[in-house]
């Protein structure tokens, strides 16, 4: 059984920081690309950061890019994004998710993923 398991989130002030992570169990992604997705309370599910598997290549939403960044350890089959400047708005649940093969094509649509984790809840106070 395939999981994701996302931690790290909290409550944080304006302008601090926070590092998320997610752990997955079940198979080993070291081959695929991973990803982290946000949702704000009554709006969609948006694209963070995704990284190639061997994270040669990272792509970043124009909202974060700059402040937030992804890494990955294979070895720990695990993923991460870092967070700086923590702003309001990038309050959201934060997802990490994983594709089930092997695919070409964009990596910042939710259709590019199958498996998801829980999410973990990132407060930002102004």
């Amino acid at each position: 059984q395939v999981q994701l398991v996302e931690s790290g989130g909290g409550l944080v002030q304006a302008g601090g920081s926070l590092r998320l992570s997610c752990a997955a169990s079940g198979r080993s992604f070291s081959k695929y690309y991973m990803a982290w997705f946000r949702q704000a309370p009554g709006k969609e599910r948006l694209f963070v950061a995704a990284i190639s598997w061997s994270a040669g290549a990272t792509w970043y939403s124009d909202s974060v890019k700059g402040r937030f960044t992804i890494s990955r350890d294979n070895a720990k089959n695990t993923v991460y994004l870092q967070m700086n400047s923590l702003k309001p708005e990038d309050m959201a649940v934060y997802y990490c998710a994983a594709p089930s093969r092997a695919r070409s094509g964009s990596v910042v649509t939710l259709s590019a993923y199958e498996y998801w984790g829980q999410g973990t809840q990132v407060t930002v106070s102004s």
